[in-house]
């Protein structure tokens, strides 16, 4: 055998050699890999909460109407008109509830909201509500939103803008103290609003909310009749205005437990809106 064929030989050796100690290594990593016993399971800890009570489930969906507490607003739109429909799926409309709270009529109408699991807005005035927290109280353990509709009712343009904030600022501290959280929305009252009215709202985090289907129930007209208005006006994304407080509301009680349950029956979905912050 020549110098050259002995040469040749060594290479190919070599390269054999290298080669399979490469394969016995892949071979080894896998098999390891392979029979190597599977990576056990963290044992399972505690549950993250407790299953909430009925009373708290109703609560949940208001968490997706504005950010938690401790969180800023961040820039609520001026508007230059309050926002009268609500939008949603369906045949959705919303039932709101102004001056109150009042313990001669205000229970009543949560019981009936209650009954048939239903969500409701009561815009409050800060002298009712300062010494009715627990009505305040009672509402957002049922789920309802609570509004701000000034603290004494006044005519808000009549008033400079220093006195319109009191109104509002007063006021968004009660439902904050009873609440747990400050007013998102509020309403004017009479209806009667100014470019002061929504600037302050808005510095303040709130939307403005009107109504489409105005039941008139402070007239007293009857409960038949407030029973049709509300009925006669009924589509989707009406916002529909009675009073819980503000004189004798025993007519808007007993006409909420009439056309409440026929709405529903109908395929009405009676709901509250969702803020939308910019």
């Amino acid at each position: 055998m020549t110098k050259d064929q002995l040469l040749t030989r060594r290479r190919v050796l070599m390269i054999g050699g290298t080669a399979a100690v490469g394969a016995a290594g892949t071979a080894a990593l896998l098999t390891a890999g392979a029979d190597k016993p599977p990576a056990a399971r963290p044992a399972a800890g505690p549950p993250a909460h407790r299953a909430l009570k009925p009373s708290a489930y109703r609560l949940e969906p208001l968490t997706g109407y504005g950010p938690p507490r401790a969180a800023t607003h961040g820039r609520t739109l001026v508007r230059r008109e309050p926002l009268l429909r609500v939008s949603g799926r369906g045949r959705t409309m919303v039932l709101t509830f102004d001056d109150g709270p009042d313990p001669r009529y205000t229970p009543d109408i949560l019981e009936t909201l209650r009954e048939h699991d239903v969500r409701a807005m009561f815009f409050v005035c800060g002298e009712m509500a300062v010494d009715n927290k627990d009505l305040l109280a009672e509402m957002t353990e049922d789920g309802h939103v609570v509004g701000n509709h000034t603290w004494s009712h006044p005519l808000l343009t009549r008033l400079t803008r220093a006195e319109i904030r009191s109104q509002m600022v007063r006021t968004c501290e009660v439902v904050e103290d009873a609440c747990g959280e400050a007013p998102v929305w509020f309403r004017a009252p009479y209806g009667a609003w100014n470019r002061a009215a929504f600037q302050i709202g808005a510095e303040l985090g709130m939307e403005p909310l009107g109504w489409t289907v105005d039941t008139l129930d402070w007239m007293a007209p009857g409960a038949r009749t407030i029973v049709d208005r509300v009925e006669r006006g009924a589509a989707p994304g009406v916002v529909v205005l009675s009073h819980d407080a503000g004189g004798d509301r025993s007519q808007s009680v007993r006409a909420l437990r009439d056309y409440l349950p026929e709405l529903l029956d109908s395929g009405y979905h009676v709901t509250v809106p969702t803020r939308h912050y910019t």
